[in-house]
Order: structure tokens, then sequence, then C-alpha cells
């Protein structure tokens, strides 16, 4: 209580119903007009008591992943009021002396240690907020199991009478009692993260063989120009790898696969990257599926392009759409040239070779030749 603002105990005083946690609770005496959430958690509750003087306890910081957000997407303006106290990530950069701008912050109470994948690396700082007191140790063997050494920071019930800080490391996790709300900073001291740049390694994508290969996805992606927020349709996915570097830009993708075996794939993938809240798979014929789905920013067709596709993307899509699609095929090359005179666009044949062993000595050993088409709708 002695952390929050006199606007926020005028208003617990006057409540007539108090939603929370069993701690918060506990924590402002509510007693009598006590309401704790539900497990599973939901809202319901809450915007079933219109009408009354309710308020609602929320610790983290509720509209940054918390129900703050959750909450007021369903009420009108007029009948909620916020009264913001430091948040846990606040908190604990004050503890720790972090600069906010130089950090990142994740809400893993509620989602996969793998949200971390795209950004950590050696020198990055993170505070996470996390489940329960079993998630810490949790996480450092995550962490260890991606190939990253980190300094641990354990910060418990931040802002309270119960507040505790401990430190360790990854490797060596050994701290135990550990008790909720609980939050880490970590500092990653060793170990390569995820490059920025397009064009991830292949190997690192679980496939069969049908994937854009690294050097082609590059020069794909470099033609799709990935945006934050923008939406793609990735027409016949493969391994869907296209698909998570334009994530890993900031985007979100819906990947069309015909085969329920690549389709498996795709979400390893997703999974594996921390994209699963990105990027999502949709199995069987994409030209019968294309139409159900918000309208994208851009479109690769990487598999299954023809002339009925085509026709059918140019009437879909508003004006401004960009579109990139490769083949290897004379069949699909022939299909793109006859799009590229018809429709516009650029028109580029990549032609790649590496060095390989030939006999005692080296030679190059070529790929298939791809030819790529862009356009803008």
């Amino acid at each position: 209580m002695a952390g929050l603002s006199d606007a926020s105990r005028q208003a617990l005083a006057q409540a007539e119903i108090i939603f929370g946690g069993p701690r918060h609770l506990a924590l402002v005496q509510a007693v009598d007009r006590a309401q704790a959430w539900p497990i599973p958690f939901s809202i319901a509750p809450v915007l079933a008591c219109e009408g009354h003087r309710v308020v609602v306890l929320a610790s983290g910081d509720p509209f940054w992943h918390g129900a703050g957000g959750s909450l007021t997407a369903h009420l009108p303006r007029d009948a909620w009021q916020a009264f913001p106290a430091p948040s846990t990530f606040q908190l604990a950069a004050a503890r720790l002396g972090w600069r906010m701008e130089d950090i990142t912050c994740h809400g893993l109470h509620a989602a996969p240690f793998a949200r971390l994948r795209p950004v950590l690396t050696k020198g990055q700082r993170a505070i996470c907020l996390l489940r329960d007191g079993e998630a810490p140790k949790a996480l450092a063997d995550w962490l260890t199991a991606q190939g990253l050494a980190a300094d641990l920071v354990l910060l418990e019930s931040l802002g309270g009478p119960n507040e505790r800080i401990r430190a360790t490391t990854a490797q060596a996790f050994d701290l135990a009692d550990i008790t909720a709300p609980v939050a880490v900073a970590l500092t990653i001291t060793a170990g390569k993260g995820l490059p920025r740049a397009s064009g991830l390694d292949d190997s690192l994508f679980a496939n069969d063989g049908q994937i854009t290969k690294r050097p082609v996805r590059a020069l794909t992606l470099s033609a799709l120009a990935p945006r934050a927020g923008e939406l793609l349709w990735d027409i016949g996915a493969g391994s869907g790898s296209v698909s998570v570097e334009w994530c890993l830009a900031g985007g979100r993708a819906l990947s069309f696969e015909l085969r329920p075996d690549r389709a498996i794939n795709i979400r390893a993938n997703a999974n594996a990257f921390g994209l699963d809240h990105r990027l999502t798979c949709i199995e069987g014929p994409a030209a019968e599926n294309l139409s159900a789905h918000p309208t994208p920013d851009a479109v690769f067709i990487g598999g299954g392009g023809n002339a009925a596709l085509f026709d059918q993307l140019w009437s879909l899509l508003p004006e401004g759409t960009r579109i990139v699609a490769n083949g290897v095929t004379l069949e699909t090359e022939s299909l793109l040239a006859a799009q590229h005179a018809q429709r516009g666009g650029s028109l580029l044949r990549i032609d790649l070779a590496s060095a390989a062993p030939l006999g005692r000595m080296r030679g190059w050993d070529a790929s298939r030749p791809v030819l790529q088409w862009s356009v803008t709708r």
C-alpha cells in the first residue's frame, strides 16, 4: 500500500468489489470486497460487474504484457481510469542502474522462452517477467541449451515488503525458495545470437531440402523489403524460412503449404525462433484459402505458381502490394517471363556457384539458376 498513490488508495477505499490475485488482495486487505481472478484467467467476471465501483489490482505493468490492455479493449473510454505505479521493469532497472533504452523487456509469464531468441547475443541485457518460482531455473537451462552464458539477477516481490534480490549465473544456477512475483534480469556474457542481416544459415531451419537457400533467400527478402508490422503471404512456403526471416524483421506472416509434413516443419521453425505469435501456417491449396485471410503488404511465391494463381492475386490484392516470385524450372521461367511481359516489374536471373573439391584440386559447383520476378501491384 505504501507504494500506491493517493488516488489509488482513494479508489480502493471507495470500491465495492476488488479484483486481484490472492497476494494482491492480502496486501490491500480487501477482505469481504475481495474477488480473486478465476483460473484459467478471464476478464469476464470484471466485465459482468458493470454498474458497480470496481478496482482491478495488477502488478508488473498492466499495459505492457498485462491485464490493463485486455480490459480496456472491451470498455468504453469513459468507463475506466488507470492509476499507474512503477512497473516491474522500471523497478528492476532502478535497482540495477540499467538504462531502459539499452535493454529489452519481455513478458514471459505467458510466453515461451524462445521469444528471447531474436534479441539475445553477447552483451545484451534483458528483463523478463516469469510465471512462478520454478521458471528462473527453467530459463537458466534454456539459455545454456542455446549455447549462451549469462549473469542472472533474480528480483522477487519488487516494491513490496518482501522484496529480495539475488545474483547467480545460468550455468551455475543454485538458488532455491524462489517466490512469485519474480523477474530475471539477464546479461549475456558469452555466445552468439542470430545475425540481424537477411540470409540465415540453412542449418538453422527444420527442412526436407525444400528451402529457399541462404543466398537466394537474402536476395528474396531484399526484394520483398519487409517493414515492421507488415503482413506477408508466403505461398508454397516449404520450410517457412522466408516467413521466419520476414517476421524477424518485425512483420507477420501467413505461410500457405499444401503438404502436411512440410507444414509441421514450418510450425517447428516458428516455435524454435520464438515467432509462433507472428507466423501462422495454413495447410491446403493456397488458391482455395487466400480470400479468407487479411490482404497482405507483400506476397512471395516460392512454389506452386501458375498463371491462374497470378490472375487470382492480381484481382485480390490492393494496389501497392509487393509481389516476388522465384522459379527454377524451365516451365516456371517461361511463366515468370510472360508475367513480366504482361505486368511489368523486374526480372532477375540468379546464377550462383560455390567452391568444391575437384579431384586433388577445387572447382566451381554451380547451383541451378533461379529466375526472380518482382513487381508492385
